[in-house]
């Protein structure tokens, strides 16, 4: 094939069996014995099925491959291909052993990983190697020492390096809008005038209701504002009165063009309640595909983020709500996919065709890992056939 004009040849760990020492002699053995091969470049192409895809692309380049086909946060296929950001960040790191060049701004790691995650709906996981919230956390105190007393003892790259910058300034409720904005700027998010305000409003009403607000607060407001959803329903008010030996019962209203509609639902939990309230309003059947409830930050007063996938006759819909309130960002994770749900059906244009073809892709390469769930969308569809069958 390189007689023939081939330029790249890809030499794929297609199910992710092999070792590293296996890769490296198979990529060495094409290396030595292939006549034309510097005329083209060897990509390697792993999957992750017994977490190798790093280590067989390092092999891989080791032994003289040029190119790794890589993801974000290794997304891919069944347990996923080679994580780009563990790549590059190993090549940083021990450049010692692989003093190889890329062209990659590192800086950009963490901020990409996190526009995946919220585009997507899944969540990082906490032990996430370089882009995790507990990557550069340590909580023996003899690491704790080692960091404060020379950092390079326990800390092989710095947080600088991924795109997290330090600061020892916390904001909070009397913080202004010149604080917020540079925060923002120190992050990598450089603001427009109107999306500026919008999210000083929302940082605002947040302090309201926490004491301290941290970076990840503030990167949650900033990926909750930059991929709202069109308003066409939007929450005014809810009650919920819940408790172990009662039926839940939720009052929800919503607003519409300006008119109040409320809808008073019961159920076997608060959330349920809401999402059936929600449902009677907008008078249009949907299904719960699933509901992933985590905390962004720690502490009592954490932000709650909360992910929703919800269905139709015509394709698949996603929502996303922040709150220091898990009912509530519960009820706006399913505004925001009830929305987009209701402006497909209403344009009945292409943006039924995309979110029929994002699911496709996403049922094909993606696997939901390392999220705290509640079984919401089981007790909902259960409840929707219960309704059905009655």
């Amino acid at each position: 094939v390189i007689k023939a004009g081939a330029t790249i040849i890809n030499i794929p760990d297609t199910v992710g069996y092999t070792m590293p020492e296996e890769y490296y002699s198979l990529i060495d053995h094409l290396m030595n014995n292939v006549p034309n091969i510097d005329k083209a470049i060897i990509s390697v192409h792993c999957h992750n099925d017994l977490g190798m895809a790093v280590a067989n692309s390092l092999a891989g380049v080791r032994a003289g491959a040029r190119q790794v086909e890589c993801a974000v946060c290794g997304i891919g296929e069944r347990a996923g291909n080679a994580a780009v950001e563990e790549l590059v960040m190993a090549l940083r790191t021990r450049n010692d052993l692989l003093n190889y060049t890329y062209n990659l701004d590192t800086t950009q790691l963490y901020k990409t990983s996190r526009l995946l995650s919220s585009i997507t709906g899944v969540a990082i996981s906490p032990n996430k190697a370089i882009v995790g919230a507990n990557a550069f956390a340590h909580e023996s105190g003899i690491h704790q020492h080692g960091v404060l007393a020379h950092a390079q003892t326990y800390e092989i790259m710095t947080p600088e390096s991924i795109g997290l910058k330090k600061t020892k300034m916390v904001l909070g409720k009397h913080s202004g809008q010149h604080a917020f904005t540079k925060r923002m700027e120190d992050l990598g998010y450089f603001l427009d005038e109107e999306m500026g305000k919008k999210l000083f409003q929302d940082f605002k009403n947040l302090a309201d209701k926490k004491k301290e607000i941290g970076d990840r607060d503030l990167i949650a407001l900033m990926e909750s504002g930059t991929h709202a959803a069109p308003k066409i329903y939007e929450l005014d008010k809810f009650v919920v009165n819940s408790g172990n030996n009662m039926t839940a019962t939720a009052c929800v209203t919503l607003v519409r063009e300006g008119r109040k509609m409320q809808s008073v639902e019961m159920a076997t939990g608060p959330v349920y309640a809401c999402y059936k309230a929600v449902e009677k309003i907008i008078n249009y059947s949907f299904v719960l595909e699933d509901y992933q409830l985590r905390a962004v930050t720690e502490h009592r007063d954490a932000l709650g983020e909360v992910l929703v996938k919800i269905s139709d006759s015509r394709g698949v819909y996603r929502g996303r709500g922040v709150s220091t309130d898990v009912i509530e960002a519960s009820l706006q994770s399913l505004l925001s996919a009830v929305n987009r749900m209701i402006e497909a059906r209403d344009n009945n244009s292409e943006n039924v065709e995309w979110a029929q073809l994002s699911e496709e892709m996403l049922a094909r390469d993606m696997k939901v890992s390392g999220t705290v769930k509640e079984d919401v969308s089981k007790e909902y569809k259960n409840g929707q056939n219960e309704g059905r069958k009655s």
